[in-house]
């Protein structure tokens, strides 16, 4: 029996949605008391936030690699 992978058409742009996640990281971690649940949201959108400035760093053709 051959398994079908089940694939699924992006409609939003790998940033969009990067963008999207930080944000919404943020807004929850607004809604929470100072804590350890707080950061964790607050360090998933930081992780969002760099990997849109990785992923635009690759996206740019001819730049060099951050020092």
């Amino acid at each position: 029996m051959i398994v079908r992978r089940t694939r699924r058409k992006q409609t939003v742009s790998f940033d969009d949605r990067l963008k999207i996640a930080a944000r919404d990281a943020r807004q929850s971690a607004q809604m929470l008391p100072q804590g350890a649940a707080r950061e964790i949201l607050l360090k998933k959108a930081r992780q969002a936030e760099v990997a849109r400035r990785i992923n635009g760093w690759l996206m740019t053709r001819g730049m060099s690699p951050p020092l």
